[in-house]
């Protein structure tokens, strides 16, 4: 669903009624669950992916912090960005390395069989995977704490206006944001 077509407008016309009508923490919860939406209407099937991501940079956040020492702590940090990274790298990088390298080989008159996944790039992942790792990253630099809210964790992971097109926000400035009472 694009930002310019008359079925974002409809969209996010419904929400923002919603919204009107609920108190700040059922607020909180219909953008969540609209930002869910809005990521499903491109493809319902990646919908899982934000969702595992969100967990488990939301588990290693935690775990980073009440860590018992440093060693521990890197290694959770090093943990979550290799899972971040290689996710990442997998649905970006995949199918580049696996013809780059047939086609390579294939100058030394060997040619694999294996052929690529046709891989789609799931919606805003680079966009989320990074604002993912700067909270795990903050949380271990001792920058912020973790959140203990999944949902609102959740919310600033899959946030439907920055979702797509980002900037990628920092935790310490849009967490605060979320977790805040709003007047509009």
């Amino acid at each position: 669903m694009l930002f310019n077509t008359l079925k974002f407008a409809i969209f996010f016309g419904a929400v923002y009624m919603l919204y009107r009508l609920l108190r700040h923490r059922w607020q909180n919860r219909l953008l969540l669950l609209a930002s869910y939406v809005f990521y499903a209407f491109w493809d319902w099937r990646f919908l899982s992916l934000i969702i595992l991501s969100t967990l488990f940079n939301y588990y290693f956040g935690l775990k980073i912090d009440t860590a018992s020492g440093q060693k521990k702590r890197k290694s959770f940090l090093v943990v979550c960005v290799i899972l971040n990274l290689g996710m990442l790298g997998f649905f970006k990088y995949f199918n580049f390395f696996a013809e780059n390298m047939a086609a390579f080989l294939g100058l030394f008159g060997y040619h694999p069989g294996w052929v690529t996944l046709n891989i789609i790039l799931p919606l805003g992942i680079s966009f989320y995977t990074f604002q993912a790792m700067s909270y795990t990253i903050d949380i271990y630099r001792g920058v912020i704490k973790p959140t203990r809210d999944l949902p609102d964790f959740a919310l600033f992971i899959a946030f439907f206006p920055q979702l797509v097109a980002g900037p990628i926000e920092r935790a310490r400035n849009l967490i605060p944001q979320i977790q805040a009472e709003r007047k509009i």
